[in-house]
């Protein structure tokens, strides 16, 4: 007979529970603590996002539900008010700091991106999550709404988040980029309008980085020349232009490449500044178009994990919950690119989240598809046919 534990154990055993550790204690969170410890408490809230539990009753009754499993994950009976308070009280910088240990881990072993050029690709966005601002009146966005805004780089290798930045929602993508976002030299960092400000795109060129975006319509330039002829490809005019306002000079005061460009696909026209003279002026638009990566990485996030409705009120609570989301998505990230899973982290999280609690090798579960997993859900038996086990 094989014997396995649950999926969500061999979950846990994916995190590094050392350095766990070493972040509780760095954050005296765990003083005082006799029976639901922090590492619980990221257990719950791991479990809670992927199973997709709305309330903390609904936590509690769940796992209740399966009680006897509860031991193979080092829980006992897990109350609500117990989850309420560790949640508000225990400091969410463990679980942002765990995202970091998350990160190196997943870097090291995902796949580079698909554009010919060797540089690192990041691309540079905002999201924000609507919060009701009678019950978190901490996070005032407008005079009748609160708001947490996440700001995020997304790395292209892997598609996985290689910056999060988390703030109220009144902070401007440009004001959380000057003071959070670091340059990696030789990096191409890719970004909309929101983030036009001369004297940062300034910082990112003497960074010896690089980096695309979109021109504001009211762009006042001058043209200094033409960097390239070639109009194939949807390319109208590559120009090398500098800035026309006296003060936008100072803040820039360096060449400019505009890219005038026809995108066939939407029937439109887009115009891309960039201070990249080297890759071909087709590339530079594609690098622009990469952008729906980041915008399919929020809406992935918002329909599929639980950073829309919150077990608790605090910023604290909040952030806490968004964090141990933002580790779950590493998670599965580095999941599919060890095994060099196939299928989508859509269908990843779809099968972990069916099996979660059930006694199977996570292994033979990254084989599976719609038919086999209908079999297993069905009955044990149909379980020991198709797998052997007995």
């Amino acid at each position: 007979m094989g014997h396995y534990n649950t999926i969500m154990h061999q979950l846990q055993t994916l995190i590094p529970r050392h350095e766990f550790e070493n972040l509780v204690n760095r954050h005296q969170s765990g003083r005082y603590i006799k029976h639901f410890s922090c590492w619980n408490q990221f257990t719950v809230m791991l479990y809670a996002q992927i199973s997709g539990k709305d309330s903390l009753r609904d936590i509690q009754n769940s796992l209740l539900a399966q009680e006897d499993k509860l031991y193979h994950l080092g829980l006992t009976k897990v109350r609500r008010s117990t989850l309420a308070d560790a949640n508000a009280q225990r400091d969410y910088h463990v679980y942002e700091q765990l995202y970091h240990a998350l990160l190196k881990r997943c870097s090291s072993i995902t796949p580079k991106h698909k554009f010919r050029f060797k540089n690192k690709l990041t691309l540079i966005d905002s999201t924000v999550i609507e919060l009701c601002l009678s019950s978190f009146n901490w996070a005032k966005f407008r005079t009748t709404k609160g708001a947490v805004k996440l700001h995020c780089q997304l790395d292209m290798n892997g598609q996985i988040p290689s910056f999060v930045y988390i703030t109220d929602g009144k902070i401007g993508d440009i004001t959380a980029a000057r003071s959070s976002f670091s340059i990696i030299p030789d990096s191409i960092y890719c970004m909309d309008r929101g983030y036009i400000d001369f004297a940062w795109l300034y910082s990112i060129t003497t960074a010896k980085a690089f980096f695309v975006t979109r021109a504001k319509i009211n762009f006042n330039y001058t043209v200094t020349g033409q960097h390239s002829q070639n109009q194939k490809n949807g390319i109208i005019s590559d120009q090398i232009v500098k800035l026309a306002n006296d003060q936008k000079c100072q803040d820039y005061p360096q060449q400019l490449r505009r890219i005038h460009y026809y995108d066939k696909d939407t029937d439109k026209e887009f115009v891309f500044l960039t201070n990249n003279f080297i890759l071909a002026a087709y590339t530079i638009a594609q690098i622009y178009k990469a952008r729906w990566y980041i915008e399919s990485f929020f809406k992935w996030m918002k329909q599929n994990l639980k950073i829309k409705t919150f077990l608790g009120t605090s910023q604290n609570a909040v952030f806490t919950q968004i964090w141990i989301a933002i580790c779950y998505y590493l998670l599965l990230a580095y999941i599919k690119y060890q095994s060099k899973y196939k299928y989508s982290l859509f269908y990843l999280h779809k099968i972990i989240k069916e099996m979660l609690l059930e006694r199977f090798s996570l292994i033979d579960l990254l084989n599976l598809n719609d038919r086999l997993l209908a079999k297993i859900k069905n009955t044990d038996q149909q379980l020991s046919l198709s797998f052997g086990y007995s």
